[in-house]
């Protein structure tokens, strides 16, 4: 697994900035599209890091349309999530983080966009190794029928692998969001 993710986040952060801007665009049309956003008010995404796909112009859609938006956090081995405001600081991993925010559980989001280095077509995901969204979202395996929040992991096409082996505490997501498409 090791190798795998290794070789995926240099395959992730190949892809130049004009297109990285260009795929951003392309991946807000298909949460659009596929009504991800649907009766959600809190939602928690990210900032690129790494390589990860571009959410900028998902954001300024979500804020535009007067949704609230949250960042995830490091608060230990776990993540809670901050509304984004105008102030940032590097977290441990070099990773911007807002401040002079309250601190909320991922219990209290809607939807969570969250970023992934590798994902199959039966929705499995493979993050960066931490299991910070695994360690966060355990409660979510426990929930039957009506799950909330939504979980959608976002990527780049190039990020998709045959197979992945999951295992048992890794969170499935609802859903992967590509440039090109919506795995459900």
């Amino acid at each position: 697994m090791k190798e795998l993710r290794k070789e995926l986040r240099k395959i992730r952060r190949s892809i130049d900035l004009p297109s990285r801007k260009k795929l951003g665009r392309k991946l807000l049309y298909q949460c659009q599209k596929n009504a991800v956003f649907r009766n959600a008010k809190h939602i928690a995404i990210f900032l690129p890091n790494d390589g990860e796909i571009e959410t900028t112009d998902t954001i300024n859609f979500l804020l535009s349309q007067g949704y609230i938006v949250y960042l995830p956090k490091l608060a230990g081995e776990k993540l809670k999530f901050v509304k984004m405001g105008k102030f940032f600081r590097k977290n441990r991993f070099g990773i911007e983080e807002p401040i002079f925010s309250p601190l909320l559980g991922a219990h209290r989001m809607d939807v969570i966009l969250m970023p992934l280095v590798g994902f199959d077509k039966h929705k499995n995901r493979l993050g960066m190794g931490g299991g910070f969204y695994d360690k966060t979202l355990s409660f979510h395996n426990k929930l039957k029928k009506f799950r909330v929040p939504k979980l959608f992991g976002l990527a780049f096409d190039s990020q998709e692998v045959d197979r992945l082996t999951s295992q048992p505490w890794d969170v499935k997501v609802d859903g992967i969001v590509t440039p090109s498409r919506f795995i459900k």
